[in-house]
């Protein structure tokens, strides 16, 4: 009698099980930090709350630090696949300098305004202000990428004779850049399009009268 042969099972892919495993611990430790703040988040919180070992984690990461930043990272390049599906993002450039900045300044609100974006953000901004390598890894790959975009639509209207050319772009991206975060994290008030669209309004019209000095 001839037995019939089992089908092989296929061997587990290895490949799925850790992007798996890491996109657990990203969720994990945004979550986390939203919670509990930077300083309690450890580790082993991190592992438990992603149902993984916590020797698994210190396999691609050396610290809580390195975890947090990539799962940021990641949030932020999921928030911007989604805004531009298929390509990376460039700031828009229809000619019209001032309703592409509000156009950007209005998505900014929307992350800003949405929990899964803004609880971990600012956790990592806060503790930013006081442990000074991870303010400088926050600036490096999450701040100073984004602003660039500005930088270049700026200096893109400067060619264009819409900015004046003796205007240096990256300290004037700060006019409306710098208010919005300062009351986004300080909670001086309420962050909207309204208020986004004024900010533009003034840096780019002043706020001396016609003529004045």
């Amino acid at each position: 009698m001839v037995q019939k042969s089992t089908p092989a099972k296929p061997a587990p892919d290895s490949t799925r099980r850790s992007e798996k495993s890491r996109r657990a611990i990203y969720e994990a430790a945004l979550a986390l930090i939203g919670e509990i703040g930077y300083q309690k988040t450890t580790i082993e919180g991190i592992a438990a709350r992603a149902g993984v070992g916590k020797q698994t984690i210190y396999r691609w990461w050396s610290s809580k630090g390195d975890v947090l930043m990539e799962a940021f990272v990641d949030l932020s390049e999921r928030a911007a696949e989604a805004a531009a599906p298929g390509r990376a993002y460039e700031f828009p450039d229809t000619g019209d300098l001032a309703a592409d900045l509000k156009a950007v300044l209005r998505l900014t609100v929307d992350q800003l305004l949405d929990p899964a974006f803004a609880v971990p953000s600012r956790g990592l901004a806060a503790e930013g202000l006081i442990n000074e390598e991870l303010g400088r890894r926050y600036v490096a790959k999450l701040l100073e990428p984004s602003l660039q975009l500005y930088v270049r639509r700026l200096r893109a209207a400067q060619e264009a004779g819409q900015v004046r050319a003796d205007i240096d772009p990256r300290i004037a991206l700060e006019l409306f850049i710098s208010p919005l975060a300062q009351r986004w994290l300080q909670y001086t008030g309420p962050i909207s399009y309204e208020y986004t669209d004024t900010l533009v309004d003034y840096a780019l019209g002043g706020i001396a009268p016609p003529g004045g000095k």
